[in-house]
């Protein structure tokens, strides 16, 4: 018998292609003189100590280096901040529209390389796959990394210089992201070899072959990509206690299973060195595979759909708020689909609380008053007057339309499904809370209330957002349930039910799935072609579309719950 599974923090795929190494030296072994070397990548990486160490290693060899910083032949700074600007959010402090630039219209020019039959040429930094070169690699940081630092007040953003002023996540979020994940993926198919640069002095590296073979087998297998918990404010301990993660952080607040601009999946050998390969590569690489035809051909290389944790157990409550409706959502922000949500109540209970559409007759221009003396005047009001709360049932499914009020309350965890755009929660009311500095948390009363559908009140919130199960199919030991669908919704949630040691079956069906065991010990998946994955409680595994068909075991010696997102 499978033994039951615990919560894996750091999920590895062991891939027969993908032989991961460690060091400079090694990564460096068969550069030779009279080469120009690239090592493109993200500003957040130590870019001074990784070309130091490159530098260090090859003259070890008894090689001449030449060094070339390409951040110094950026635009001046004004420049790049008038070309990102746009009328559109001008003056506002926390959104900006997502950036359309591409990473050679931030350098001023890109700068000739003298090629030295003697020496070894190495250009760093982000743009340096722009110079001609013989050999690219590619020096990665997650995504984490880089707005810890920006929040912390040491990091700088995409071409700014010293002595300019800390950098801002408004800037990071939406200019300097995603300017360099379109490089990135431009560029993917020429990386000779990547540098996962977490230990900047002794980091992991795939070649670049490797690389490519990694993200191929994974674009046909079941993954799991490698979760992170954030603190906030409002956070709770129920991911510290129930799955040991983070124990020695203030809270667990906001975990992220499965965030496909951020995730990274881990590659290499479980006991020994693994690199860490953005998700957004794999889908960049691999569309079709992952994302299936349809899907790809209605999203492009965007991953729809996100899977996290809203952790209160012991914290408080989350803001009040709604995201954009569509139109707002293409010409203000940006993007070219909203932000549509679902909570699953994984912990809750009858006394506990999820805020969800107005209350019948609820006065808005009243609404509007109160929450601007709250943001303006640290006045506290009563949200509820105006926003309706269910009890937080554990497993109830509640939808959330764009433009709909909602928030979760104490004592919750929140399995949040929802569509990708995730950098978009426009506050209402946040309970007068403070940042470290004393300030007000940013709350955006102006957007809030531009996009708050008022259609989403009274007797049909509990009608339209609160749905029962309805079975779709069943079998030997094993139910089907469609918990969530709306027709302004492009996903829809499911879920299983099995009896201890049952297996469903189930397919693709040319569309990539979504599991995570809300109940129960865990599952085995196994498809068609041979992949197996045990799955324990609270972990979640994509299937890509090409997949195809796959079964579902239940684990351990009583019934297992596992739901199911998937596109329309």
């Amino acid at each position: 018998m499978t033994p039951v599974p615990k919560y894996e923090t750091e999920p590895c795929h062991v891939v027969d292609e993908a032989a991961v190494g460690l060091g400079y030296a090694t990564a460096s072994a068969s550069l030779a003189r009279g080469s120009v070397l690239c090592v493109d990548g993200p500003a957040a990486v130590a870019w001074d100590l990784v070309a130091g160490e490159i530098r260090d290693a090859l003259e070890y060899r008894g090689l001449l280096v030449n060094l070339l910083d390409i951040r110094e032949h950026f635009a001046p700074w004004p420049e790049i901040l008038a070309g990102t600007a746009s009328a559109v959010l001008e003056e506002d402090p926390d959104f900006a529209p997502l950036a359309e630039a591409g990473l050679a219209d931030l350098l001023g020019q890109v700068p000739p390389v003298a090629v030295e039959d003697d020496a070894v040429t190495i250009v760093f930094g982000p743009g340096a796959a722009l110079v001609r070169h013989d050999r690219l690699w590619y020096a990665d940081l997650p995504k984490r990394y880089a707005e810890a630092e920006i929040t912390a007040g040491r990091g700088r953003n995409l071409g700014q210089p010293i002595g300019t002023g800390p950098g801002t996540t408004r800037r990071l979020f939406y200019i300097d992201w995603p300017v360099l994940d379109r490089h990135r993926d431009e560029i993917a198919g020429d990386i000779d070899l990547w540098l996962d640069t977490q230990d900047s002095r002794t980091p992991a590296w795939i070649e670049g072959p490797a690389l490519r073979k990694a993200l191929a087998h994974l674009a046909n297998r079941p993954f799991r990509t490698r979760p992170t918990f954030n603190t906030t404010s409002w956070g709770g301990h129920w991911a510290q206690e129930r799955l040991a993660f983070n124990r020695a952080a203030p809270n667990t607040a906001l975990g992220y299973e499965l965030i496909a601009p951020e995730s990274g999946i881990l590659v290499g050998n479980p006991d020994g060195p693994r690199v860490e390969l953005p998700l957004q590569l794999l889908v960049a690489l691999h569309p079709e595979e992952v994302l299936g035809g349809d899907v790809h051909a209605m999203f492009g290389t965007s991953f729809p759909i996100r899977f996290d944790y809203l952790d209160t157990v012991g914290g408080g409550n989350l803001s009040v708020h709604c995201h954009p409706q569509p139109d707002y959502m293409r010409s203000v922000f940006g993007w070219p689909y909203t932000q549509h949500e679902t909570y699953y109540m994984m912990v809750g209970g009858p006394q506990r609380r999820v805020f969800l559409g107005l209350r019948e007759g609820a006065d808005l221009e009243e609404f509007r008053q109160e929450a601007d003396r709250a943001v303006h005047e640290a006045v506290p009001f009563d949200i509820e007057r105006y926003v309706q709360t269910f009890p937080a049932e554990q497993h109830q499914l509640f939808l959330i339309p764009a433009g709909t009020p909602h928030g979760s309350g104490e004592g919750n965890v929140v399995l949040e499904i929802s569509a990708t755009p995730y950098l978009y929660s426009l506050r209402f009311y946040d309970w007068l809370r403070t940042d470290r500095e004393g300030r007000q948390r940013p709350v955006h009363v102006g957007h809030a209330f531009e996009n708050l559908n008022p259609d989403r009140t009274g007797d049909a919130v509990a009608r339209d957002l609160v749905q029962q199960a309805r079975e779709l199919r069943a079998g030997p030991g094993w139910r089907e349930d469609l918990i969530g669908r709306l027709p302004e919704m492009f996903f829809e949630v499911r879920r299983f039910e099995l009896d201890p040691q049952a297996t469903a079956s189930d397919a693709t069906a040319g569309a990539f799935h979504i599991l995570n065991v809300v109940h129960g010990d865990g599952v085995e998946v196994e498809t068609d072609s041979g992949h197996r994955y045990v799955l324990a409680y609270a972990e979640t595994l994509t299937m890509p579309a090409s997949v195809g068909a796959y079964r579902v075991r239940a684990l351990g010696h009583g019934p297992v719950r596992y739901v199911k997102a998937l596109v329309r």
